[in-house]
């Protein structure tokens, strides 16, 4: 490539799941990788990961032996940031600590030569704070990739304020190489797909203190075509993944709304892989078993909190869910962090068990009419408060006749 971007040579810092999601994606796509963690034992095991992974695909028929061996010589374990230094891009994906992270882009940006890409794999932190402790913001972006990583498809591209356009293109291209759904967003808490989620998931526990139980609102939502249900989707994540960020951020441990994760978590209850979370599991299955014990707690906890308990309707559950996506998707638009309603609905299908059928949360938006989400909005806005206000870009596309469609770069 003629802006000298072309990435021959690429580095990975981390070996944790992640990371090696990463290194199997960059090296099944034929970039050769190199691999980097504090703990030599982490890349080893990583290797490892990687090379069952092929012998796996190759017991299914996807590749040949051949083609197992040359993707797992494309990796090469190194043992310091000096042995990065040709290497055209580099992939930090250490946990969500952006102190650390900050730490290693300086390493980075001392290490590697002029012209490499430095991109960071942060779900939610400031990719602008992490540029701008290197001498190339230009050159630094966010690479979100999604859990596991050489599987799912979605790949939210994070602009900085400084991000080059040619620096963009490369990592669309790269996308592209990887066989991933490729979206560029803006950068904020979350950027698109996990500041969505957050007001989805908050929606969710909401209704668990008002009178819903976990199994009931999974079920609607299932019902209604997503994947799987957030406390179910919880359990696959782990919920103490949340509750252990609280505590080394040392606040947001007192909001209500956590309050049920953090009575499981202190019971050892962190999901799928401890056998018991909101659902409870066999050993070596995955299949989510309701567990009336949970029930009991959610009960517990809500009415010490002095909430008065009521039924709620799947279909309540499923509208609140659903508004609550489309209403900060919209406020996603609106400030620029998506170009536009279909990069939205790209993130949400691919990234977030959204069902293809419906198309995404702002198309099944334009499909019930604005003025109608505008009206349910303030519905809402009247039983349950503030929170609920309707995004200003709403009111401008009822007014106008038009939908999120015609949403482009911002302007309608």
């Amino acid at each position: 490539m003629s802006n000298g971007f072309d990435v021959q040579q690429a580095a990975v810092v981390g070996a944790g799941t992640m990371g090696r999601g990463i290194v199997i994606s960059l090296a099944s796509a034929g970039i050769p990788v190199l691999w980097l963690d504090a703990s030599a034992p982490m890349v080893t095991a990583g290797l490892k990961m990687a090379a069952d992974t092929w012998a796996h695909q190759v017991v299914k028929g996807r590749i040949s032996e051949a083609q197992a061996e040359q993707n797992l010589a494309r990796i090469r374990a190194v043992d310091s940031y000096a042995e990065l230094a040709d290497v055209d891009l580099v992939i930090e994906a250490v946990y969500e600590n952006l102190e650390l992270k900050q730490e290693i882009f300086r390493t980075l940006d001392n290490a590697l030569k002029p012209r490499a890409i430095l991109a960071s794999n942060t779900s939610a932190l400031d990719v602008d704070a992490i540029a701008a402790v290197t001498r190339r913001p230009q050159q630094v972006l966010g690479l979100h990739f999604f859990s596991p990583a050489h599987i799912m498809k979605l790949l939210e591209i994070v602009r900085a304020k400084q991000t080059s356009p040619a620096v963009l293109e490369t990592a669309r291209q790269l996308g592209e190489r990887l066989g991933k759904v490729a979206v560029v967003a803006g950068n904020c808490r979350g950027f698109i797909g996990n500041r969505m989620l957050k007001t989805y998931a908050d929606e969710a526990r909401k209704m668990l203190l008002e009178g819903a139980l976990a199994q009931q609102v999974d079920v609607a939502l299932q019902a209604f075509g997503f994947a799987m249900g957030p406390f179910r989707m919880y359990d696959v994540v782990g919920v103490d993944l949340e509750w252990r960020a609280r505590q080394l951020a040392g606040q947001g441990m007192h909001s209500p709304l956590v309050q049920v994760d953090n009575a499981l978590c202190e019971l050892g209850r962190f999901g799928q892989k401890a056998g018991r979370g909101y659902y409870q599991y066999a050993e070596g299955s995955r299949e989510a078993v309701h567990d009336p014990d949970v029930d009991r707690l959610i009960v517990q906890i809500a009415e010490g909190l002095g909430y008065q308990r009521r039924t709620l309707s799947d279909e309540e559950i499923v509208e609140r869910s659903l508004l609550a996506l489309v209403n900060e998707g919209a406020k996603i638009l609106e400030e620029n962090i998506a170009a536009n309603s279909h990069d939205v609905d790209r993130v949400y299908l691919n990234g977030y068990g959204f069902p293809a059928a419906v198309g995404g949360p702002l198309s099944w938006a334009d499909g019930q009419g604005l003025a109608s989400i505008q009206a349910r909005l303030q519905r809402l806005q009247g039983t349950h408060g503030a929170h609920w206000q309707s995004a200003p870009l709403i009111a401008r596309l009822v007014a106008a006749g038009k939908g999120f469609a015609a949403v482009q770069e911002g302007r309608v």
